[in-house]
């Protein structure tokens, strides 16, 4: 499945337990995150948060921010069980 958000689509890698609203997701996104190849999402105390990862050949990242990590960072820093979703950016071939 597929998403657009501000003109940029995203393919949905996981969506575990319903945590994807997209309508939230377009509320919070910013220019910020056009950078990033995925966005992760985590529901804590009913609000979303959004964190950009890089995949791992990208120039610009760093073990806090590699896609390979986020397992660790949902371990780490989300809540226990919550609910989350990991989009990955299309990009467009030319």
């Amino acid at each position: 499945m597929n998403i657009t958000i501000e003109d940029k689509e995203y393919e949905v890698i996981e969506n575990i337990r319903d945590g994807l609203d997209v309508e939230e997701v377009k509320k919070r996104y910013t220019d910020f995150f056009d950078l990033y190849d995925y966005i992760l999402g985590d529901w804590a105390y009913n609000k979303m948060r959004l964190k950009g990862f890089y995949e791992s050949n990208n120039k610009n990242v760093k073990d806090l921010n590699n896609i390979k990590n986020y397992k660790t960072y949902i371990k780490e820093n989300c809540a226990f069980n919550c609910k989350y979703f990991l989009l990955k950016k299309v990009y467009k071939k030319i």
